[in-house]
């Protein structure tokens, strides 16, 4: 029993200090990054066809999402109220609780299974085919040809995937509103401004671009760090997916707690 323990408590500690070692690879690797942010322009053709594969081919996804996020919200949020006569107020919880929170979580969800998951993926698999150590022979850094265009390609489009959802969020709570909780389009969209705070907004639109910063970073991160083969490109796919739902998740909540702890 005790050296069964012992084998334990030594996995738990090599998995903890591995952790460790990866997260301050992850930072430094961001660190650089954002060094290499100064040839943007020399990059820029680059940094476009990573939005467009981050942002345009994943707008049907973030509509379907989006609408039913919004018409979850106003049913769930509807009935509530409608029982104690608020109904009216319906559109006010719908905005603040979008731009605060669902707004930005819903589009790091699907950035992180679509993108993010695509980034460790072809990261990766250059690592594991030689690619990346081709790049270094050559002189040619990795993180300023590889990873600098995807992080701010993601990092610029997760607020524009964040104002989208937000929007098309509205309108299906809308029809929600209207046919479920008998709350008219013009009481729902006047409660609706009244609701958009603009500390709320600007908000969520910087945890959505710390969101992107995070996700991208961890998934190129996994990507360099992958070894033996298909499978390890396998393993760092899977990582950098977990490893950028919990960021986000802790991430979140600390830049709510900063910016919300006294309210509005």
């Amino acid at each position: 029993m005790k050296k069964w323990i012992e084998e334990q408590l030594a996995i738990a500690g090599r998995y903890f200090i591995s952790t460790l070692e990866f997260s301050g690879f992850t930072v430094i690797l961001l660190l650089k990054t954002l060094y290499y942010t100064k040839n943007f322009i020399q990059k820029r053709h680059e940094i476009a066809r990573q939005m467009f594969n981050a942002g345009v081919r994943t707008f049907p996804v973030l509509s379907i999402v989006a609408l039913f996020t919004g018409m979850v919200l106003s049913l769930q949020l509807g009935i509530e109220m409608k029982y104690y006569g608020q109904e009216k107020y319906l559109g006010q919880a719908v905005i603040a609780t979008l731009t605060r929170e669902m707004g930005p979580f819903t589009a790091a969800i699907i950035l992180i299974a679509s993108v993010g998951a695509a980034m460790a993926a072809e990261v990766g698999t250059m690592k594991v085919s030689e690619e990346i150590d081709a790049l270094e022979i050559m002189s040619i850094s990795p993180v300023k040809f590889l990873v600098m265009p995807r992080v701010i390609a993601l990092a610029l489009v997760m607020p524009i995937a964040t104002v989208y959802i937000n929007f098309m969020g509205v309108l299906g709570a809308a029809v929600v509103a209207n046919s479920h909780v008998n709350v008219s389009f013009d009481v729902f969209y006047f409660y609706t401004l009244q609701g958009m705070h603009f500390k709320a907004v600007y908000v969520g639109l910087l945890k959505s671009f710390v969101f992107g910063l995070c996700i991208s970073s961890i998934s190129c991160a996994h990507g360099l760090k992958a070894d033996n083969g298909a499978i390890g490109v396998g393993h760092a796919t899977r990582d950098s997916v977990v490893a950028s739902f919990i960021t986000v998740l802790i991430v979140g909540y600390y830049i709510t707690e900063i910016f919300f702890r006294h309210g509005l």
